[in-house]
């Protein structure tokens, strides 16, 4: 284990690991300050969870824009190439956010931020994948989930120390702080001894969908992921809303219900990367964990809840339970050739986050007719359903030496030095 340790804690991972705490830091303090900067903005409280549904919506379609630029880029150029760029945009984005004046203003600085903030995870997985021997690979890619995962929570204590604009200013400058950091780390071998073969078709995001086999394959990939971002952009995101019809008398705050939530995810993180090593096995993992995330939004939903305490137990409760999240990344990086791998590995966690605008759309339909609490229970079913069922068709990826590209016909190709 003292081997296996000292192969996980490298440069790279150090690096992807912080570097992700400030991408989960700047992506989730919106949904810590959204009552505080909505109200300071001169939105009445009748429309602060529809006004609040629509900036997350601009930053997480902001993400789905990014995600396809950021992959293509990560293959074309190089994961390095990515993780400075991201950094530098969303870094800016949230120093501005400080200084906005009307609604307009906030949504397309989240809009930027999105663009920006869309790059980190997927190139930072892609590139310690890349580096690690499979024997540890889920060790590294749950390292820098679990400390980047813990960004939320410094997020949630920075707000309480500081007022919201404030808040984004701070995580702005810690983003241009660790572009210092990166200077020192160097691309992986694997893509770049691929990048030194011309003929190789890299960073083609239209050939993701060249033919059908490859093309379910991305789509499996992506579907589940489905109930994490139910879990945190229903339940914990609209926390204060949920308090409101449980009938907790105590205002329960969105920024500790995330904060909660954080905890557990990233706890849940480190524990499904070291149960896949353990278990040899990525998919067995990600079922037991939808499994477990299917309880905890009973349980949110329908213990009676009394206390704004108990609700955030919970909101740490459901963290955990969705915290395959690396897991999930990592499969998807496993699952596509060099040449595609950035590609994949940063779409598909966006394309999942970008799934909160249909989610979210939903629950506020089925809001009108069932009421909040049968319209978060059908709607996060329905997320658990189709990401049980795109689990079933994917392959097994824990043995899969990396080192291979995807030709046109869909053959696997081992990579040459």
């Amino acid at each position: 284990m003292k081997n296996e340790l000292k192969q996980v804690l490298q440069l790279p991972v150090i690096v992807a690991a912080l570097g992700y705490f400030v991408d989960i830091y700047d992506l989730l303090l919106f949904s810590i300050v959204r009552v505080q900067s909505l109200q300071d903005l001169g939105v009445s409280p009748d429309h602060l969870l529809e006004k609040g549904v629509f900036l997350i919506n601009m930053q997480m379609i902001g993400m789905l824009i990014g995600g396809v630029l950021w992959g293509i880029m990560g293959d074309k150029k190089g994961r390095l190439s990515v993780l400075f760029g991201s950094i530098l945009m969303y870094s800016l984005a949230n120093i501005a956010n400080g200084f906005v004046q009307t609604e307009l203003q906030y949504a397309i600085l989240r809009l930027i931020a999105g663009i920006g903030l869309a790059g980190e995870l997927g190139a930072g997985i892609t590139l310690v994948a890349e580096i690690l021997p499979k024997e540890v690979r889920g060790y590294g890619t749950s390292l820098v989930a679990g400390v980047g995962l813990l960004g939320a929570v410094l997020a949630n204590i920075v707000s309480e120390m500081f007022d919201w604009r404030m808040a984004y200013m701070i995580g702005g400058g810690l983003g241009l702080l660790l572009l210092i950091m990166r200077v020192s780390i160097s691309e992986s071998g694997i893509y770049s001894a691929v990048k030194k073969q011309k003929e190789v078709n890299k960073g083609n995001f239209f050939a993701l969908f060249a033919n059908k086999q490859r093309l379910m394959r991305y789509v499996r990939c992506i579907l589940i992921g489905l109930p994490i971002w139910f879990v945190i952009g229903v339940l914990m995101t609209f926390s204060p809303e949920f308090g409101v019809a449980f009938g907790i008398t105590t205002a329960v705050s969105a920024g500790k219900a995330v904060m909660y939530g954080y905890i557990g995810l990233s706890m849940g993180d480190l524990i499904s990367g070291v149960l896949s090593q353990q278990l040899k096995s990525r998919k067995k993992v990600v079922g037991l964990f939808i499994a477990f995330t299917t309880m905890a939004m009973l349980v949110y939903l329908y213990y009676p809840w009394s206390t704004d305490g108990g609700l955030y137990f919970c909101c740490w409760l459901a963290g955990m339970s969705i915290g395959y999240w690396a897991l999930f990344v990592t499969i998807a990086a496993e699952q596509f050739g060099t040449n595609l791998r950035a590609t994949v590995a940063t779409t598909v966690p966006n394309f999942i986050r970008g799934a909160v605008v249909p989610i979210t759309f939903l629950f506020m339909q089925a809001r009108t007719v069932w009421g909040i609490i049968t319209a978060a229970l059908v709607v996060g079913l329905f997320t658990v359903a189709i990401a049980v069922w795109a689990l079933y068709k994917l392959e097994e990826t824990y043995h899969r030496q990396l080192d291979f590209t995807e030709a046109d016909d869909d053959q696997l190709v081992p990579v040459r030095d």
